[in-house]
């Protein structure tokens, strides 16, 4: 080969970036666009974007978008269950954990506008995607053990779903509950 070309010398090779913590990274940054844009307006672009990574990053990593949102909403609901557990754990007896269960409703679950958005669009996304519904109900299991410790199974599985409510009430009212009508609904329910 002669010419221009065959003088070149071979184009270098860009070395690979070691990046280990990229998938994580990833299902972070769907948590904040799950967060921002809701599940409807969650892409592997926006995704991608948000973790400043290149588009293929996601197609490596994930084989498709719901693997993504699962991988997201498991995160979300590991961490939210870390919490039940944390507080419950650390109750002595059940009056203890009557005012656990007023603190996870009050300050964790309600304190952080990103974490409410997250737990809305995972119970509207599992409503229409089993996939999604195992996600939840793995969290409610969890959720209902946590209860376990200080509650019969009828009345924490109860709780469970007096907490999910009190939620999705204060994300959704115009006029949410105050923290002393949470307190209020969980003593009469507990008492």
């Amino acid at each position: 080969m002669s010419g221009p070309a065959a003088s070149r010398p071979p184009a270098a090779r860009r070395p690979r970036r070691h990046d280990p913590g990229r998938r994580d990274r990833l299902i972070d940054a769907a948590r904040t666009v799950i967060a921002e844009r809701g599940v409807a307006g969650t892409t592997h672009r926006e995704i991608a974007r948000v973790a400043d990574v290149p588009l293929g990053s996601m197609t490596y990593h994930f084989a498709s978008l719901e693997e993504v949102l699962i991988e997201a909403f498991t995160r979300h609901a590991d961490a939210v269950a870390g919490v039940f557990d944390e507080r419950l754990e650390a109750a002595w007896d059940r009056d203890a954990a009557i005012e656990a269960v007023i603190t996870l409703v009050s300050e964790d679950l309600l304190g952080s506008q990103h974490d409410l958005v997250l737990t809305v669009e995972l119970y509207v996304a599992a409503a229409r995607n089993p996939a999604l519904r195992a996600v939840t109900q793995a969290w409610m299991q969890r959720s209902r053990q946590a209860l376990e410790r200080h509650f019969d199974a009828t009345t924490a599985r109860e709780l469970d779903a007096l907490i999910e409510g009190l939620v999705l009430h204060s994300a959704l009212s115009t006029d949410p509950m105050t923290p002393e009508q949470i307190r209020h609904a969980i003593h009469r329910h507990l008492r």
